[in-house]
C-alpha cells in the first residue's frame, strides 16, 4: 500500500513550509532560521501575553493582620521609652525620623540597586526555581519590595505559591508606590529578633534609644540582624558575635563600595558597637505593670478609649512618671522590709502589702506609685486601690471643714471635760517634761483642735464631725479628691477615718493642704498619639478651690507638727530630724491608723511632692483584711510606724 505524502502544516490558512519542500531526507524535518526566529517570536509573544493577563489578575491584598499591628508605647515624663505592651512589638515611624545612615546600611546589605530595579529580582527568582526544581527548599534572594511584599501582604510560608505571588505583587507594588513608601514600609515591618518589629522598636531593644538617634555604626549592626537575628543578635553566644563582628565590618564596607560612605567615614568607626544586653519579655514585671495601670484608667477616663482600642496598639502615651522616682520609692519600701520585717520569725510579717504615691501639689501630676512587689506575681495595684481604712489621716479634712464652716473655730477652740466647744482660749495644758525641746509636743490633755490633731484624739474629732454636720465633712473630702464611693457611711465613726480612698487619691487630697487650699485632679498622662495625631481629653487640670488659703495654712502648719512628733517619737529618725530641722524642708505629715488595727499610713509633704504611704495585711484568696498587731515585733506597737519609716527613706534617699 502507497505511503501517503506528508502535506505541509496550514494554521488558519497560514501556509507553513513543514516540513520543507524541496529538501530530501533529514533536511526536511530542520526548520530554517525563519522558522526558528519565528517560533521564538512566538513563544515570546504568547509569554508576554500570559504575564500581561496574570499581572492584571492579581492584586494588591489588603496588609494581614501582623503588619498592622502595633504596640503601644508608653514613655516616662523624660520623653524616654517606659515600655512597648502589645502583641507585637513595633512602632511605625516615617523615614523623617530614621538617619539617612540606617537606610544606606539596609541598602548595602540587602539590595543594592533597590532605587533603580523594578522591584524584583531575576536571580532570585531563578535559583529559586533551580532549588525548587532539585527538590531543595524554596530560596530567598529577594529585594527589599519583595521581602516588603511578604511582611505586609502575605504570609511567611517558604512555597512556589507564596513567591509566584510575592513576584507579581511586588511588580504592581513598585508601579503604585514610591521607592521611599516602599522602604519606610520595609522598615517597619521587618524582624530585628529580641521581640522587635520594625526599626524603631529594635532600636529601644538594642540601645535603648530611638531610632532617629542611631548612630551609622549602630545602624549597621541593626542592619545585620535581616539576615536572621538568630544568627546575628550578639546575647546569643559567642558564635553569634564573632558572625555579627563580620557582618558589621562588611556592611560597612559595603556603604564605601555603594559610594554612601567615604572610607575616611568608614575609618572612624573601628569599635563594634555592643548593644545592651537583651532584657527579659517580662516587661511588665516591677513597677511597670502598676504604672501602665494608673496610665490605662486614666486614658479611658478621659478620652473614651476602651480595652479594645487600646489592643489595638500604636498608641504613644507619655506620662508623667518620673522614672528615679519610681525606682528611689521601690527601694524605699524594700529597705525597710528587709530591714524591720521578718516573716520567718515573725508570723505575724507574713502578707504584709505597701501601696504608695507621689503627687505633685501645683499640678496634681502622679510621679512615683508603689503597686506592690511585682506586677506579674501581684495583680492587685496597691497605690490605686480603694478597700484600705485610712484612719487617723482623715481626720484633718475634719479639722478643715470645722475651720471652713464652724463658724468663728479655730485652732485654738476646743472642748472642755462636758464636751461643750469652747471658741477661743481653753485651760491651760500641763507644761512639757524636762528635756522636751521645739518640735517635739507632749500634752497629757489635748485641749485645743491644734492639740487634739497632733494627738490623734478620737473624741474630740467625733465631737467635731457632729457638730458642723458630716455632710460638710463629705462635701469639702470630695472636693479635695477623694472618690465618693470611698466614703464611709456618714455615722459617729465617720470623723475617724473609715472610709477607704487610694493612696492616690490621698496623696492628692493632702495636697489642698500645701497649696493655700488649690488643688488639681490627678493625672498620669499628658499626652497620647496614634498615627501622628494626638488623641483629644489630655493636658494639665485645672487646679480649683477647696478651702480658703488661711483654712489650707493653718492645717498644713498643724500637720507639721505632727510630722515632727511622729519623727521625734520614733529613735531611728534621730538624724533625719536634725537634717530636716536644718533644711526646714517638712511642711506636713499625719500619720493614720485605723482603730480596727487592720492599717497603718502616713501622708508627708516635702520636697515638692506630697507622698501617701498605705501598709495593711492581706492574704491572698481572702477578700478580708488581717490585723496588724505584731506587725514588726512588739516596740512597734500595730505597725504604724513603718509607713513613716518608707516616706522617710524614701524623701532622704538613705
Amino acid at each position: 500500500m502507497a505511503r501517503r505524502p506528508i502535506r505541509p502544516i496550514r494554521l488558519r490558512g497560514l501556509r507553513v513550509d513543514y516540513p520543507r519542500r524541496g529538501r530530501s531526507n533529514w533536511r526536511r524535518w530542520v526548520p530554517s532560521w525563519r522558522q526558528v526566529l519565528s517560533g521564538i517570536l512566538l513563544g515570546f509573544g504568547a509569554l508576554a501575553g500570559l504575564f500581561a493577563v496574570v499581572y492584571a489578575s492579581v492584586d494588591i491584598p489588603v496588609e494581614n493582620d501582623e503588619a498592622r499591628r502595633q504596640g503601644t508605647v508608653y514613655y516616662w515624663a523624660d520623653g524616654s521609652q517606659m515600655v512597648s505592651v502589645g502583641a507585637v512589638n513595633r512602632q511605625n515611624v516615617t523615614l523623617a525620623d530614621i538617619p539617612d545612615s540606617m537606610e544606606h546600611a539596609v541598602i548595602a546589605a540587602e539590595n543594592e540597586t533597590f532605587y533603580s530595579d523594578s522591584g524584583v529580582s531575576a536571580k532570585g527568582i531563578a535559583r529559586a526555581a533551580v532549588s525548587m526544581v532539585e527538590g531543595g527548599e524554596t530560596q530567598g534572594g529577594s529585594t527589599i519590595t519583595q521581602q516588603y511584599v511578604k511582611n505586609t501582604y502575605l504570609s511567611q510560608e517558604q512555597s512556589a505559591t507564596r513567591k509566584f505571588k510575592e513576584f507579581f505583587i511586588s511588580l504592581k507594588l513598585s508601579n503604585q508606590q514610591s521607592k521611599q513608601e516602599i522602604l519606610q514600609g520595609y522598615l517597619n515591618t521587618s524582624w530585628f529578633g529580641r521581640g522587635a518589629y520594625g526599626i524603631q522598636a529594635a532600636a529601644h531593644a538594642y540601645y535603648g534609644i530611638p531610632a532617629k538617634d542611631l548612630d551609622p555604626s549602630q545602624a549597621a549592626l541593626l542592619a545585620a540582624m535581616l539576615k536572621g537575628a538568630e544568627q546575628y543578635d550578639p546575647a546569643g553566644g559567642k558564635g553569634n558575635h564573632e558572625r555579627a563582628v563580620d557582618r558589621w565590618k562588611w556592611i560597612l564596607d559595603r556603604q564605601v563600595e555603594t559610594g554612601a560612605m567615604t572610607k575616611a567615614e568608614r575609618a572612624t568607626f573601628q569599635k563594634f558597637p555592643e548593644p545592651r544586653k537583651a532584657a527579659k519579655q517580662s516587661s511588665l514585671g516591677g513597677q511597670t505593670g502598676y504604672l501602665v495601670d494608673i496610665a490605662n484608667k486614666y486614658i479611658k477616663r478621659r478620652s473614651g478609649l476602651t480595652d479594645k482600642d487600646l489592643a489595638r496598639g500604636g498608641y504613644r502615651v507619655h506620662t508623667t512618671f518620673d522614672k528615679a522616682k519610681v525606682q528611689q520609692l521601690e527601694r524605699a519600701v524594700r529597705s525597710v522590709r528587709g530591714r524591720d520585717l521578718d516573716p520567718k520569725k515573725r508570723p505575724e510579717d507574713r502578707y504584709v502589702e505597701v501601696g504608695a504615691a507621689s503627687v505633685r501639689p501645683d499640678d496634681g501630676a502622679v510621679v512615683a506609685v508603689y503597686g506592690g512587689a511585682d506586677a506579674i506575681t501581684h495583680f492587685a495595684n496597691n497605690a490605686d486601690t480603694a478597700g484600705v481604712p485610712v484612719g487617723s489621716a482623715f481626720k484633718p479634712f475634719v479639722l478643715a471643714a470645722a475651720l471652713q464652716h464652724g463658724g468663728g473655730i479655730t485652732l485654738d477652740s476646743g472642748y472642755d471635760d462636758e464636751g461643750r466647744l469652747l471658741m477661743g482660749g481653753t485651760r491651760a495644758v500641763p507644761a512639757a517634761p524636762p528635756g522636751v525641746g521645739p518640735g517635739q509636743v507632749s500634752v497629757a490633755v489635748p485641749t485645743t483642735l491644734r492639740e487634739a490633731l497632733v494627738e490623734s484624739a478620737n473624741a474630740t474629732f467625733v465631737q467635731l464631725g457632729k457638730r458642723i454636720g458630716l455632710e460638710k465633712v463629705k462635701e469639702l473630702a470630695v472636693a479635695a479628691g477623694l472618690r465618693e464611693e470611698s466614703l464611709a457611711r456618714l455615722d459617729k465613726s465617720f470623723p475617724l477615718g473609715t472610709s477607704t480612698p487610694s493612696a492616690v487619691r490621698m496623696a492628692d487630697a493632702y495636697t489642698a493642704f500645701s497649696n493655700d487650699g488649690m488643688r488639681a485632679d490627678p493625672y498620669s498622662v499628658t499626652k497620647v498619639i496614634r498615627d501622628g495625631e494626638a488623641v483629644e481629653g489630655f493636658g494639665k487640670p485645672e487646679p480649683r478651690r477647696v478651702m480658703d488659703a488661711s483654712v489650707a495654712n493653718d492645717v498644713n502648719n498643724t500637720l507639721g507638727a505632727v510630722a515632727w512628733t511622729r519623727l521625734a517619737q520614733d529613735g531611728k529618725f534621730a538624724a533625719f530630724v536634725k537634717s530636716m530641722a536644718a533644711d526646714d524642708d517638712l511642711s506636713a505629715g499625719a500619720t493614720g491608723k485605723d482603730d480596727r488595727m487592720k492599717s497603718a499610713w502616713f501622708i508627708g509633704h516635702t520636697k515638692g511632692l506630697t507622698t501617701a504611704v498605705t501598709m495593711f495585711r492581706s492574704k491572698p484568696g481572702t477578700p478580708q483584711l488581717l490585723g496588724m498587731q505584731g506587725v514588726g515585733g512588739p516596740d512597734s506597737g500595730r505597725g504604724n510606724v513603718f509607713p513613716l519609716r518608707i516616706w522617710s527613706t524614701y524623701v532622704t534617699g538613705r
